[in-house]
């Protein structure tokens, strides 16, 4: 959806240990990596040693940091994927927009995104779909923006080892389990695992979807 070229240099809000920053690296001349867990930054640069990568510069820096007074300067690109997590959304627009030539890339929740709702309400407890893309979208266009949305879709095709393997895999979508809740949970996946080949399967997952948001400022540069 990108399309890099090869003259690019990318700002990668939010990278975690490199998942767009590595591969994007051999595709356009330079990437600045930011992001403010030192674990994310210290497994990227694990991984530009391991593969050799010199165009990725690693900084410690969030979308609310002063990008000013950790040397983060303009960008042909500025990349936000799946980390738009934010008290001030608004600023947040309006910053990646300013640090931005020609491309700002958001990638954000689309509908419930990776989650099952029938593994929220198999713990007992009551699913609530909060905030998606449409919330960045209308922000967008209140500032003037006419931004293009497109999709990334994935059907869960995974297949797990066993029994606790799928409970300890698929915990994370509740927040603070409890004791009790895992058993529920449990329950729940005992009851719904099918087997196949190679280990146990949850059938009825709905696809995932992901909600790429992109804009050229240099076209709306009265925001």
């Amino acid at each position: 959806m990108m399309n890099p070229q090869s003259h690019w240099t990318v700002l990668d809000m939010g990278c975690a240990s490199g998942t767009l920053a590595v591969p994007l690296a051999s595709l356009v001349a330079s990437v600045t990596a930011a992001d403010p867990s030192s674990e994310m930054r210290r497994l990227l640069q694990q991984r530009c040693s391991d593969e050799g990568i010199e165009n990725i510069r690693i900084c410690p820096a969030g979308w609310e940091d002063d990008w000013e007074e950790q040397g983060i300067g303009v960008h042909d690109v500025v990349l936000g994927s799946r980390s738009l997590m934010t008290d001030d959304l608004e600023k947040l627009v309006r910053k990646a927009h300013s640090y931005a030539r020609e491309l700002v890339v958001l990638g954000t929740l689309a509908g419930n995104g990776p989650h099952d709702p029938r593994i929220i309400r198999a713990v007992g407890r009551e699913f609530h779909q909060g905030p998606d893309y449409m919330i960045v979208l209308n922000l967008l266009r209140e500032l003037g923006i006419f931004a293009r949305v497109d999709f990334t879709i994935t059907q869960p095709q995974q297949i797990f080892a066993d029994l606790e393997t799928a409970v300890r895999e698929l915990r994370w979508m509740v927040r603070d389990l409890q004791e009790d809740e895992e058993v529920r949970l449990r329950r729940w996946l005992a009851d719904q695992l099918r087997p196949v080949e190679g280990g146990v399967f949850l059938p009825g997952r709905a696809p995932v979807r992901w909600a790429v948001i992109t804009w050229n400022p240099s076209e709306f540069s009265e925001v």
